[in-house]
């Protein structure tokens, strides 16, 4: 519980029309993608980052836990208030402040949501590669703070690739700069890239400066079926080795594909059992001639079949489905776990062929999908936790699961974060020195420990 005086306080930074106490409010920032619940004491909607820098100082006084938050659309549990406290909300930064097409530069604040930036650099002839699934709600700050990957980060990189500079508060009310506006700069340490993927943990972000890049003259999106997922991962492997680097190469396993089937109404062949969804951008010329040998490389690895996309509405349409495959699995059980391992591409035949072997050990449907490009599977575990010991067999999966992966030289996490879900288990790729020094590190920024506490670090055994 917090204390009515600081209630009070809090309402007097804010005003009292952005903080809230009321129960369904509370309810409504108790929970994110996980599923999971826990309930803050109060939520707070500030409006300018000087607000935020005096509700820290209250905070650090009073050692009350401050959780920043962005659309709640993350998968690891970052923004759960697992100590309760204050869920301190960034709708309110939802500007975007400037685009210089001269510099290819943006300038916006954490609330913007992605998907919209994407269209308004759009008007300009640019572009804002990074593209999670959940784009249409996710905000940039959430991106920021989870080192958001998506569909096209294979060619063009994920969200720290775009960062050139921050403006944030740091737990202790201080305001700090970090990062450029120019292409280089090398000035002192690299506070940006330390920040990004940080999971909130070490200051809050209140405005962003993104790099763009031009927009490609066209796009070509075509679909593959195959009989078996490792024709498919072969024919990943055959077209990086033909020097085609696709703007986005997904792969669906057969029980994607059959969700996907029931929720979208595609025409998918009932005799496949593995999908790639591939575009290529550039110059038509280009486009055109790389179409043109991935169709080949395709049907020689064994592709029963080879379409493009119609028109720019189809293309759409198929990726629409490709980022509706997370809620569609739900089909297959009441409750899912999300994971999103990464093995080198090498690999990935045999990672998909384990988790065919792990799925019929626990009886469980694993359906899995990713981006193949880079080797970043996500498995998806559906149960029914009312079943008794189904969710002891979950955790048993997922010891296991992460278990052949650091075998395979592969990370637990490509793009969703450690936060309170995986925290378990990060000493299982991290050394204890390395643990140590990012416990150090967080100790330097946030002395108090209010800041997002719970996420990242293995809890106390």
């Amino acid at each position: 519980m917090i204390a009515d005086p600081t209630l009070k306080a809090l309402s007097r930074i804010v005003g009292p029309d952005h903080l809230s106490v009321r129960p369904e409010v509370l309810d409504a920032f108790s929970r994110d993608a996980t599923k999971l619940s826990f309930k803050p004491d109060a939520v707070a909607f500030p409006g300018n980052k000087e607000e935020v820098a005096e509700i820290l100082v209250l905070a650090g006084r009073k050692h009350l836990p401050v959780i920043p938050r962005g659309a709640g659309s993350g998968k690891s549990g970052g923004a759960l208030p697992v100590a309760g406290g204050l869920v301190l909300v960034m709708d309110r930064f939802d500007h975007i402040l400037s685009i210089d097409e001269r510099n290819l530069i943006a300038k916006v604040e954490p609330g913007v949501i992605t998907a919209h930036l994407q269209r308004e650099v759009d008007r300009y002839g640019l572009y804002y590669p990074p593209d999670p699934a959940s784009t249409d709600v996710s905000t940039i700050g959430g991106n920021v703070a989870e080192c958001a990957g998506g569909l096209r980060a294979f060619k063009y990189g994920v969200t720290r690739d775009y960062v050139l500079g921050l403006t944030v508060v740091l737990p202790t009310g201080e305001i700090i700069k970090t990062g450029v506006e120019t292409a280089k700069g090398v000035v002192g340490y690299d506070l940006t890239r330390l920040i990004v993927g940080s999971e909130g943990t070490l200051a809050v972000v209140t405005d962003i400066t993104l790099r763009l890049v031009p927009k490609p003259a066209a796009r070509k999106t075509m679909m593959a079926f195959f009989p078996d997922p490792s024709s498919a991962v072969q024919a990943v492997s055959e077209i990086i080795r033909s020097k085609i680097v696709p703007a986005a190469i997904e792969f669906m396993d057969r029980l994607c594909m059959a969700c996907v089937r029931s929720e979208m109404g595609l025409d998918i062949p009932a005799e496949s059992h593995a999908l790639l969804l591939i575009e290529v951008d550039g110059d038509h010329g280009l486009i055109r001639r790389e179409a043109k040998k991935i169709q080949e490389v395709c049907l020689r690895c064994g592709a029963t079949q080879v379409e493009s996309a119609s028109g720019k509405k189809a293309a759409e349409r198929l990726w629409e489905a490709r980022k509706k495959v997370s809620p569609a699995v739900y089909s297959l059980g009441p409750d899912k776990v999300s994971e999103d391992i990464v093995v080198p591409r090498s690999r990935m035949a045999d990672m998909v062929a384990f988790l065919g072997r792990l799925g019929r050990k626990y009886n469980l449907p694993m359906p899995a999908y990713g981006h193949a490009g880079d080797g970043n599977i996500h498995v998806n575990i559906l149960f029914d936790k009312n079943r008794p010991k189904e969710e002891e067999k979950v955790t048993a999966a997922v010891k296991e699961l992460f278990q052949a992966v650091i075998g395979m030289k592969g990370t637990i996490s490509g793009e969703h974060g450690i936060g309170l879900t995986k925290a378990p288990f990060l000493d299982m790729e991290l050394s204890p020195p390395a643990i140590a020094l990012m416990g150090r590190l967080k100790k330097a920024f946030d002395p108090k420990g209010i800041l997002n506490p719970g996420k990242i670090f293995p809890p106390v055994r």
